[in-house]
C-alpha cells in the first residue's frame, strides 16, 4: 500500500484496502484481548496489596470490565466459526410470502423491515433490488442487497421457511391465523469472479419499466432489467436503480450467484439443507416459529433458542438466533464431513 503507484489502479487498490483491513479486524482485537487479559492480572495483583475497605471496590470494576471483556471475546469466537468461502462477501437475501394469501403478504413485509433493521444494526447498507407488492397487502416477494463484512456467514443462519401466529388485523372476526414466509440467502458473486461464466447465448435480457416512486424516468423509459438463464431458467430481476446500465449490473450479479449456488448444491448434496430446495412453504417445514397470540415468543426449532421479547426480535434483535446457530455447529460440521470425504 505504500508502494509509489498504489492508486495507479483504483479498483486493484480498493480490493488491497479490503484485503487489509479484513486482516486488521482478525488480528487488532485479538491483540487488545492479550493486553486487556494482562491488565487483568496486574489489576489483581494490585488489589491483593491494597487494604480490604479498597479491595471489594477493585473487584466490582473488575467484575464490571470482565462482563464487557467476556462479551467482545463471545464475538470474536463467533468469526472463527465463520470458515467458509464466500462467508466474507456480501449476500442476497429473498423473501418470498406462502400460504395464507394477505396474511403472508403482510408477514413477509414484517420479515423485510425485520432484517432491514437487524442489518443496519451490524453496520451493514441495505439495497431493495426488486420488490413485488402484494394484491391487498403487504409484499409477494422481494430480494435485498446486504453489504457488509461477513453478511454471507452471519445471514446464512436465517435460511428456511418462517411461521407466524397471530389474530389477523385482516379478519373482522379477529380469529387467529398462520403465516408463512420463505429465506433465501446465497452469497453475492461479482460478474468478474472466474468461479463462474455464462455464455452470452445463455442469456435472455428483457427490459421493462420500473414500478413505484423513482422519478420521472420511472413511467418513460424502460430502465428495469430482467435476465434469464436459458438452460436452467433461472431469472434474477433489478429495478432499484436509475439506468438500465445498473439495473443490468445488479441483475448481473444476483443471476450469477443463483447460478453459483445451485452449482454447489448439485456437487455437495450433504449441503442440501443450505443450498437446495427448502420444501414448501408450509406447516411442517419452518425453522422458526413467531407467536404474537395465546401467549408471545420467538423459538429457533432448530436450536432451541427462544425469546418472549417478540417486539426486539421484529425490531431486529436477531443475534441470538443467529449466534445459537453458529455456536451449535451451523453448516460446519456437515462441510468437514464433506471436506474429509473428497480428501479421503
Amino acid at each position: 500500500m505504500a508502494a509509489e503507484g498504489f492508486w495507479n489502479s483504483r479498483e486493484q487498490a480498493q480490493k488491497l484496502i479490503e484485503e487489509s483491513n479484513s486482516l486488521r479486524n482478525k488480528i487488532d482485537p485479538l491483540l487488545k484481548g492479550e493486553k486487556e487479559l494482562e491488565d487483568f492480572r496486574v489489576m489483581v495483583e494490585l488489589g491483593e496489596a491494597e487494604p480490604e475497605a479498597l479491595q471489594e471496590r477493585i473487584q466490582q470494576e473488575l467484575e464490571k470490565d470482565l462482563l464487557r471483556f467476556f462479551k467482545d471475546l463471545d464475538a470474536l469466537e463467533l468469526k472463527v466459526f465463520l470458515r467458509g468461502p464466500h462467508d466474507r462477501s456480501n449476500c442476497i437475501v429473498s423473501i418470498n410470502a406462502g400460504a395464507g394469501g394477505t396474511e403472508s403478504c403482510d408477514w413477509a413485509n414484517m420479515m423485510m423491515r425485520m432484517y432491514q433493521r437487524w442489518a443496519e444494526s451490524r453496520g451493514w447498507q441495505v439495497e431493495v433490488n426488486d420488490v413485488l407488492p402484494g394484491e391487498t397487502a403487504g409484499i409477494k416477494s422481494v430480494t435485498l442487497l446486504l453489504t457488509g463484512e461477513n453478511a454471507y456467514g452471519f445471514t446464512k443462519a436465517e435460511r428456511g421457511v418462517h411461521r407466524l401466529v397471530r389474530i389477523s388485523p385482516f379478519d373482522s372476526n379477529k380469529r387467529r391465523h398462520t403465516s408463512f414466509a420463505s429465506v433465501d440467502v446465497i452469497a453475492e458473486i461479482e460478474e468478474t469472479s472466474s468461479e463462474i461464466e455464462l455464455p452470452p447465448n445463455e442469456l435472455r435480457v428483457d427490459t421493462y419499466r420500473s414500478g413505484g416512486k423513482g422519478g420521472q424516468n420511472v413511467n418513460k423509459v424502460e430502465t428495469a432489467v430482467r435476465i434469464t438463464h436459458i438452460p436452467t431458467g433461472t431469472v434474477a430481476a433489478s429495478q432499484n436503480q436509475r439506468s438500465q446500465h445498473q439495473n443490468r449490473a445488479t441483475a448481473m450479479k444476483l443471476l450469477l450467484s443463483k447460478i453459483y449456488a445451485q452449482r454447489v448444491d448439485e456437487q455437495r448434496a450433504e449441503m442440501e439443507r443450505f443450498y437446495g430446495e427448502k420444501g414448501s412453504i408450509s406447516w411442517g417445514n419452518q425453522i422458526r416459529s413467531y407467536v404474537f397470540q395465546p401467549y408471545r415468543m420467538v423459538k429457533d426449532l432448530r436450536t432451541g433458542v427462544e425469546t418472549s421479547n417478540v417486539q426486539a426480535v421484529m425490531d431486529g434483535e436477531l443475534d441470538p438466533f443467529v449466534n445459537g446457530w453458529l455456536r451449535a455447529g451451523g453448516p460446519l460440521k456437515r462441510m468437514q464431513g464433506v471436506k474429509d470425504e473428497e480428501e479421503g
